[in-house]
């Protein structure tokens, strides 16, 4: 899994890509504080991995993870994690 940050020089915003590994998956979201943890899917590439970009407020932290096939699954990049009592699971942070 990999997250890539762009900071844009016209507007104090990040645009983020999420690029999610898994090929045998058929569908792949991404959830997090930035949407109301409402799911974001991501479009599935030829090479079976999933991809999709956010522009983000910059100076801020959100927590997230992705939703593969129904399943919460962490970033292992993230640039941290952190607990949360209601998912009683750790999520990970990006911080742009």
């Amino acid at each position: 899994m990999a997250i890539t940050k762009q900071y844009l020089k016209s507007k104090p915003e990040c645009k983020v890509t999420f690029n999610v590994p898994a090929k045998e998956a058929s569908s792949v979201a991404v959830s997090g504080d930035f949407n109301n943890w409402r799911k974001t899917e991501l479009k599935k590439l030829k090479n079976g991995s999933f991809k999709g970009q956010l522009n983000l407020p910059v100076e801020k932290a959100y927590e997230f993870r992705y939703l593969v096939d129904g399943e919460w699954v962490n970033e292992a990049e993230a640039d941290r994690f952190t607990w949360n009592d209601f998912a009683a699971a750790e999520n990970g942070v990006l911080e742009v």
